[in-house]
């Protein structure tokens, strides 16, 4: 698995990937950050935390067991 975004390069958390896979495909093996995902979508990067959130709430598997946001994809 790719840790950085396929775009600028940033180091990528657990929610960044899982977003990735929620929005783009769930089979993904490159990703984005917040900030590009939010270009390629049109949204701001709260907007997609919210997002996140929601998911989480959810119970949706790509976010409910991540490691909190700081934790970067090793």
């Amino acid at each position: 698995m790719s840790d950085c975004c396929q775009e600028c390069g940033k180091m990528l958390t657990w929610d960044e990937v899982g977003l990735t896979k929620k929005l783009i495909n769930r089979g993904a093996t490159r990703f984005l950050c917040l900030g590009c995902l939010g270009r390629h979508f049109g949204l701001t990067i709260g907007e997609l935390e919210e997002m996140i959130e929601r998911f989480r709430r959810q119970g949706c598997a790509l976010f409910c067991a991540s490691p909190p946001r700081e934790e970067v994809v090793k």
